[in-house]
């Protein structure tokens, strides 16, 4: 039976692709990390975009509302029976 062991370079392998695997795998790391990084400013630039956009939105429906504080209507006044 072959030896077991946890990673996936074999043990005594050569030193040379340990290195390029190890310069490989650092410069993945990185990439992934800068794609994220401009991902996730990119979503939050869309957001705030939205933000503003929705509250610009809502101070113009605000701003043409009448600012009057009387309420209109007719009323009639009603009289309690004589009986109660």
């Amino acid at each position: 039976m072959g030896k077991f062991t946890s990673n996936r370079i074999a043990q005594g392998s050569n030193p040379l692709v340990t290195l390029l695997l190890f310069i490989v795998a650092v410069v993945v790391v990185g990439i992934s990390f800068v794609l994220g990084l401009f991902a996730f400013l990119a979503l939050s630039a869309f957001t705030v975009v939205a933000a503003v956009a929705v509250a610009i939105r809502l101070w113009w429906a605000k701003r043409r509302l009448p600012q009057s504080n009387v309420i209109e209507g007719e009323f009639h006044i009603v009289k309690k029976p004589k009986n109660s």
